[in-house]
């Protein structure tokens, strides 16, 4: 039987990874500086796996405005010019004797709107998974109220205003995701 403080730490859990998920997303949108974040997750096909760019290539950003990177193993520059070109990232990747370079042109103010967007619709994705933990846990303490070990409504009450105020903490917390990453989308270097 799960116990009231069992029923918090799993909704807590859920919430936090919720959290750590949409940071990481977050990671991959740009804004008007290059970043190796752009890069270091797209999948390449790696001698038929699909691997992260940052565990066959190092990445780095030599200018503001251009990331580059270069291939531990050199033949690999094929599948990690054909991963950047199928990535959604808009980038024309240019191979530079053993290595690539991505010139990241200023965003249009166009496309930093679909950015803010995208990033807005992950928030939105982030909140329903914050939700769903929510409802999930709100069951279990349903549930602890009616089984044969059962708490009284008062507990039952108090533990479903204990997840709610998870809920708004964590919901918080992806507001003000959002708030910096569209800030930093939307300002012009």
């Amino acid at each position: 039987m799960k116990t009231p403080d069992a029923i918090l730490n799993h909704a807590e859990e859920q919430m936090k990874k919720a959290i750590d998920y949409l940071n990481h997303e977050m990671l991959g949108l740009r804004g008007g500086r290059a970043s190796t974040a752009l890069v270091e997750y797209i999948k390449v096909n790696y001698y038929g796996t699909p691997t992260d760019m940052k565990s066959i290539a190092s990445i780095s950003t030599p200018e503001s405005t251009q990331i580059l990177i270069k291939p531990f193993d050199a033949s690999a520059i094929k599948d990690i010019r054909h991963a950047l070109e199928e990535s959604d990232l808009g980038l024309n990747p240019q191979v530079d004797g053993k290595q690539i370079r991505l010139n990241i042109p200023p965003l249009s103010t166009e496309r930093r709107k679909q950015l803010v967007a995208k990033a807005k619709k992950m928030a939105e994705e982030a909140k329903i998974v914050i939700r769903n933990a929510r409802r999930e846990s709100n069951k279990q303490a349903d549930a602890l109220g009616k089984g044969e070990h059962h708490i009284s409504e008062d507990e039952v009450s108090t533990l479903h205003d204990e997840i709610q105020d998870l809920l708004k903490k964590y919901e918080a917390q992806v507001d003000t995701i959002i708030t910096e990453k569209s800030k930093e989308i939307m300002s012009v270097d």
